[in-house]
């Protein structure tokens, strides 16, 4: 930015196993969104390699990107981001489309993933006539329906209150584990993070300690010497 160099990410190395519920947990401005977006292939790192299924995303161009992405990967976001003018069956059915899948099998997908999350008696309803939590409940429908290789959820409860908090997590890694994908979690909150198998902290763009959370509590497995 102008003569100032920014590094928002600096010498992040990695790897996240196949299955595993990771929290990208640290402080607003720490790097743990910016991070997730170049593991989601929406940034370009200026130097290094992501790769996902052995492909190196960084190196795909735009409509690559957009293919990979519908194959394999899903989004939750905290802002919801549905369609207002379309119901919660239509918003769930959207990404199939893409895929090419017929109305008829698409609308059968969405009803069941919407039944999934306790939203069956909700299938006509728009946004706007549903709570902050329902419309994260169709959102997380959406990311799953096309059942991803790979979820990315940035603060997904970010609007909800605790208990509602609470719901969307149980739901969302129950989900994940029932179809062994891989769930990877941006949070500020350490109530967010217990429900990770490992947990990145991430401190002025570098990875400062990583921890597992196991049936005796949490075991450090990194830590940044300072």
């Amino acid at each position: 930015m102008g003569k100032e160099k920014i590094v928002a990410l600096d010498h992040i190395d990695l790897e996240i196993e196949k299955g595993e519920i990771c929290c990208l947990f640290g402080t607003s401005g720490s790097g743990k969104s910016t991070l997730l977006n170049m593991l989601a292939g929406l940034e370009k790192p200026t130097k290094g390699n992501i790769k996902i299924k052995n492909v190196s995303v960084e190196k795909l161009d735009e409509a690559e990107l957009a293919v990979f992405r519908q194959k394999y990967i899903g989004f939750v976001f905290q802002s919801y981001n549905l369609i207002p003018s379309l119901t919660a069956l239509e918003n769930v059915a959207l990404p199939l489309i893409f895929q090419g899948m017929p109305k008829k099998e698409r609308e059968k997908r969405a009803k069941e993933m919407l039944e999934a999350v306790g939203l069956g008696e909700r299938l006509r309803h728009k946004p706007k006539e549903m709570s902050g939590g329902q419309q994260q409940r169709v959102s997380i429908a959406r990311a799953f329906v096309n059942r991803p290789k790979i979820l990315f959820a940035d603060e997904p409860t970010g609007n909800l209150d605790t208990h509602t908090t609470i719901e969307v997590m149980d739901m969302i890694t129950r989900i994940a584990k029932e179809y062994n994908q891989t769930l990877i979690i941006v949070s500020h909150d350490p109530e967010i993070a217990t429900y990770a198998h490992k947990i990145i902290t991430i401190r002025d763009g570098n990875i400062y300690k990583i921890e597992k959370n196991t049936d005796h509590g949490k075991e450090i497995t990194y830590e940044k010497q300072e």
